[in-house]
């Protein structure tokens, strides 16, 4: 296998470790935040904020970095189309947490555990998770090719 296949395959399987990882904070984690006493949920929010990073949004920014690789060293069945559609896929996700997931979670960090900040939280949560989604059937669909 060539760089460019290696390459592909690191950033297959971290588009769907990415998936993953989103799918359970938004669908496990956040949906048992109501769960928490009032006293108890700053201390895990600050908790959890920290291994987030570690967990998915490194993970997520080493994606975007590969993805961006592939326009260059990318498997040759692979159109550069499909390449610029992942890019796309993945910045929408960086967007939407910038501008609406880090304001709610700032705002757990003031004010301690809010329903309405959790509801507002969970509703925008379909915002990134759909682009992952979109994105794991696009490397399906990439990997179809190269295979």
């Amino acid at each position: 296998m060539n760089a460019g296949s290696w390459l592909f395959v690191v950033d297959f399987a971290l588009v769907f470790y990415v998936l993953g990882a989103t799918f359970v904070e938004g669908f496990v984690n956040y949906r048992t935040w109501h769960l928490i006493g009032q006293a108890e949920f700053p201390v895990y929010h600050r908790a959890v904020g920290r291994r987030i990073i570690e967990v998915l949004v490194a993970p997520h920014s080493l994606t975007l970095v590969l993805t961006l690789a592939l326009l260059w060293w990318r498997p040759a069945a692979i159109p550069l189309w499909a390449i610029w559609i992942a890019l796309a896929l993945n910045v929408v996700p960086v967007v939407v947490t910038a501008a609406s997931q880090v304001p709610i979670q700032r705002e757990f960090d003031r004010s301690g555990m809010s329903t309405s900040a959790l509801h507002r939280l969970i509703r925008m949560e379909w915002l990134r998770s759909i682009p992952h989604g979109i994105n794991a059937l696009l490397f399906i669909w990439a990997m179809s090719r190269v295979i």
